[in-house]
């Protein structure tokens, strides 16, 4: 079966709170997934213009791009008109610090989008891949504060 490559961005949108940073995740997969906003590259697109726009289109948030943190790649399948195509996506991921925006703006795909305090948003992820980006970020915002 021929593997079809997918390079995607996506970003962990934080905010300072009164007791610590908040993050944002969206609920996908009717309510059932949450995950970090991201999406496919666009032609003559770079991957942090990429992260920004998907950012700002599925969770309603626009943010200023702090750093990259890391990436994540894997395989998944999929079935379409009957037939099964089989993808390696590569997914970068931006830090980006809030500047405005609303979370009740995000788009039709996302079924909801909500901030939580980092730690909670960490145990919420739904995938492994994901959690640990979210730490990552974490980390990166912890140095910031030293």
């Amino acid at each position: 079966m021929e593997t079809i490559r997918q390079i995607s961005a996506g970003g962990v949108v934080f905010r300072r709170v009164p007791g610590g940073v908040e993050v944002a995740l969206i609920s996908v997969k009717d309510g059932s997934v949450w995950a970090l906003p991201k999406g496919l590259v666009e032609r003559g697109e770079n991957i942090a213009r990429t992260a920004h726009r998907e950012v700002k289109e599925e969770t309603g948030l626009d943010g200023r791009i702090i750093r990259k943190i890391d990436s994540i790649k894997y395989f998944y399948a999929h079935k379409e008109k009957g037939v099964t195509k089989r993808f390696f996506k590569i997914v970068y991921f931006f830090l980006m610090e809030y500047t405005g925006g609303d979370v009740k703006n995000h788009d039709t795909e996302v079924v909801e989008c909500r901030w939580f305090p980092i730690n909670r948003a960490i145990e919420l992820a739904t995938y492994r891949d994901e959690k640990e980006i979210l730490r990552k970020a974490k980390e990166i915002i912890d140095e910031d504060n030293r």
